[in-house]
């Protein structure tokens, strides 16, 4: 075993829900990611469907176990000291399969060690294990300073939307939509009264159409009186879907370097994606036609390695108002076509 130290953190990561254009949704997570060297440690697993334990959706006292047991203040969860570091989205079931690794005590320091995907409470290393990532030997303070800090309410935070309009049934539409993948909505007029402590639960700011300028201002106000920073979002087109996407993307505050898909434009008759690391990217473009009907294409639906890509268009998308989402399992980006 190597004894060269890796440096150990977190950050806040996400899996991206949303409304897919067959109908179906996938579910949003919030988590915290683990950072190994700098690098988010998901992103070595290629294109892995997957979050951490860290999660913020789940009960505090679930969550607060899941810490100490990184602390190694807990037995092991799986035979021979293992320990869940990536799950299942949806259901967590060992059965869907996890990413596991052996942590253990060596000194003061921790070791991270024998990566693998198991789905039993068995696992074979040489048929399952992930050869040639870690072990990882980190310093005991480092380690234990980052997981005490979510004890003391350093947990990740959760995803709420306020929808400022007068269009309620309009606005109720977006919210139903945002609650079916997680993310809580709340619809009013304006901010008056809102208490500051309800404001600051608050991560985006969702304008509707017919909302004024002063009404826009006021309600910067109050947020910045609240002492609260937020995203505010003025949805491109009344598509549910496409504003979902928006507002997902709005939500992610994350760096934009701890994501695999990190550049989307759309014109010239093609959609143009950057990714970082071989992933699997789903692109759907949305256009409302003269007579205001609505057209959904996926026109892509594949795993791309590194690099930029160019995905062409449907020729409706070419000449009438258009939108392009692209979406892979920890980001989503929307772009409007230029014409």
């Amino acid at each position: 075993m190597s004894a060269a130290y890796a440096t150990f953190g977190l950050a806040p990561a996400m899996r991206a829900g949303g409304l897919l254009a067959n109908g179906d949704y996938q579910l949003h997570r919030d988590f915290l990611d683990f950072v190994v060297d700098g690098r988010p440690l998901l992103l070595r697993l290629s294109d892995l469907d997957a979050v951490s334990p860290l999660a913020s959706d789940i009960p505090p006292a679930i969550f607060t176990a899941q810490v100490r047991s990184l602390l190694l203040e807990a037995d092991a969860p799986l035979e021979g000291g293992r320990y869940v570091l990536y799950g299942c989205p949806d259901c967590q079931d060992l059965a869907c399969g996890a990413v596991t690794a052996v942590i253990e005590r060596d000194g003061d320091d921790v070791v991270w060690r024998d990566f693998a995907w198991q789905t039993d409470e068995q696992v074979d290393l040489e048929f399952d294990g992930y050869h040639g990532m870690g072990p990882f030997r980190f310093r005991g303070e480092e380690y234990r300073r980052a997981l005490d800090a979510l004890l003391d309410g350093g947990s990740a935070g959760r995803r709420r939307v306020l929808l400022i309009g007068a269009r309620v049934a309009a606005l109720a539409k977006l919210a139903a939509a945002l609650r079916t993948i997680g993310v809580g909505a709340e619809i009013a007029q304006d901010t008056t009264d809102v208490p500051d402590d309800e404001l600051r639960t608050y991560g985006a700011v969702v304008f509707g159409r017919a909302v004024g300028a002063r009404e826009r201002a006021a309600v910067r106000r109050a947020f910045t009186h609240a002492g609260v920073d937020v995203a505010y979002i003025d949805g491109l087109a009344p598509i549910i879907p496409l504003l979902v996407s928006q507002i997902e993307h709005a939500l992610d505050r994350g760096s934009a370097h701890r994501h695999r898909l990190t550049r989307l434009t759309a014109s010239d008759g093609a959609a143009h994606i950057e990714v970082t690391s071989a992933c699997r990217v789903r692109v759907t473009t949305y256009r409302r036609d003269r007579l205001h009907r609505l057209h959904t294409h996926e026109i892509l639906d594949e795993v791309l390695g590194p690099g930029r890509h160019r995905v062409a268009l449907d020729p409706g998308a070419a000449k009438e108002s258009a939108f392009v989402v692209a979406r892979t399992s920890g980001s989503v980006l929307v772009a409007e076509v230029a014409h």
